[in-house]
């Protein structure tokens, strides 16, 4: 009689870093026997991946910890224990709490520690070894993670770096996640290779500072010294298959004269850049630590659009920053208008422990600084749709990713990573199509394939 296999169950929370992670996760498991699942009540181990950046984060993950209470005492009624494991960065910065706090779980495990999943849960159904590993290793994390990984679908992540060295004020990433540190070339490329043997046509590469890449060169160049985030995507451009590029995400300190050469001479590499900003204020860049001035940030797009004119531009912003009067605000206002985004992000700033600016002066009112988000959102959701209405009459290749919600539809990607549905056979899904937009929202694009194609 065959061996029964376990269940795994995977809640991923946060930034595209964290689905990297937890697809490696996945496959680290498998060998030992645990096959996704998409119910975490009959899991025999289920993993909270988690993300501090956002507001409230470790109150989400205990939250979640006491819906996930129930199943485990349900299934150790039967005889059938569930392991739970708190991994991420939230795991990272709290490690200890969460032991205290929470009996339920068996295993809090670092960002830089998943490789050791297997053998830290050995060690669990060993009478509960050791249960808390948050070291730092990078190295020690990729070399172990080398090799076959799960793919699902026609796009990937791959990450390249890790950590951030910047300290900005606002931020938990240098705590939770370490140091800069870079992936070797040839370690990048022969997961890219793998991916694309796999099907994969489209792949983002991640990084807390992705446009920080400085990794050890392949074999052969060894004299050239690090190479760059430029030089990398050089090289990955040869990959035959290898159809897209995009990457995320930069800061501006980093767009040196390379990589935004790249972008008007790589045609895989998508027109789109996310390039966070976070304030128009030069007085609150200074206090969030950003090193950078908004006419510095300015120049940095225009040699962007310079060296490729349909670039398409997105942006962080956090509002409500300790000291942020209604003038800097105004400022950020005029900043983006001055920009024009096709996409951005926005929050409230929310104090993190441990960081400078949670013990900085002048906390914004929370009332405040939601009227304060509402206004700006107004403003970056006019020119999300405005850049989408600009696309109606264009010809777009479109990557299509999978059948869409309604009878005969597909959903696939433009090259500045909207949505896109329209009508056509099955058979195009992994692959490339010219569509012609004929109608768009703030959120997606809709058109028809212009000619017939091979879907075989």
């Amino acid at each position: 009689m065959a061996q029964q296999r376990k269940k795994l169950f995977i809640k991923t929370y946060g930034c595209q870093m964290n689905v990297y992670d937890s697809e490696r996760m996945r496959d680290v498991l498998a060998p030992l026997g645990y096959e996704p699942s998409d119910r975490p009540d009959d899991a025999d181990l289920v993993i909270l991946n988690t993300c501090h950046i956002r507001e409230k984060a470790a109150e989400k993950v205990y939250s979640e910890l006491g819906r996930l209470r129930p199943h485990k005492e349900a299934k150790a009624g039967t005889g059938d224990p569930m392991t739970i494991a708190v991994a991420g960065c939230v795991a990272q910065a709290e490690g200890e709490e969460i032991m205290r706090r929470a009996p339920v779980v068996d295993l809090v495990v670092g960002p830089q520690t998943y490789h050791k999943l297997p053998e830290l849960i050995a060690q669990t159904h060993r009478a509960r070894g050791e249960r808390l590993e948050t070291e730092f290793e990078p190295v020690a994390k990729f070399d172990a993670l080398a090799g076959d990984r799960a793919v699902d679908g026609y796009t990937a992540f791959l990450t390249v770096q890790e950590g951030c060295d910047k300290f900005c004020t606002f931020c938990v990433v240098p705590y939770t996640r370490g140091a800069e540190w870079s992936r070797p070339v040839d370690q990048i490329v022969a997961e890219a290779r793998m991916l694309v043997s796999k099907g994969v046509r489209e792949i983002t590469l991640l990084g807390q500072n992705v446009n920080a890449f400085h990794g050890a060169p392949p074999a052969g160049h060894e004299a050239d010294g690090p190479w760059g985030l430029g030089r990398l995507l050089r090289h990955l451009s040869l990959i035959g298959g290898l159809d897209r590029i995009r990457y995320t995400t930069s800061h501006p300190n980093d767009m040196d004269d390379e990589l935004i050469a790249a972008h008007g001479d790589l045609e895989c590499l998508m027109p789109y850049l996310h390039l966070p900003v976070q304030s128009g204020s030069d007085k609150i860049l200074h206090a969030m630590n950003r090193k950078h001035t908004f006419e510095s940030y300015v120049r940095v797009i225009e040699k962007v659009r310079a060296a490729r004119p349909d670039i398409a531009i997105s942006g962080d912003f956090i509002v409500g920053f300790p000291g942020e009067t209604e003038t800097d605000f105004e400022a950020t206002l005029q900043g983006v208008k001055a920009i024009n985004y096709a996409s951005a992000f926005s929050f409230k700033y929310s104090r993190r422990p441990g960081t400078p600016g949670a013990s900085m002066p002048m906390q914004v009112d929370e009332a405040v600084a939601s009227e304060r988000l509402a206004r700006l959102q107004a403003v970056l959701e006019e020119q999300q749709g405005e850049f989408n209405r600009s696309q109606i009459g264009k010809r777009l290749p479109v990557l299509f990713e999978k059948a869409g919600r309604l009878p005969g539809q597909l959903h696939g990607r433009s090259p500045y990573l909207q949505s896109v549905h329209c009508e056509g056979p099955s058979g195009l899904i992994g692959q490339i199509a010219e569509v012609t937009i004929t109608d768009a929202s703030r959120n997606s694009l809709t058109g028809f394939l212009d000619a017939k194609v091979d879907a075989a």
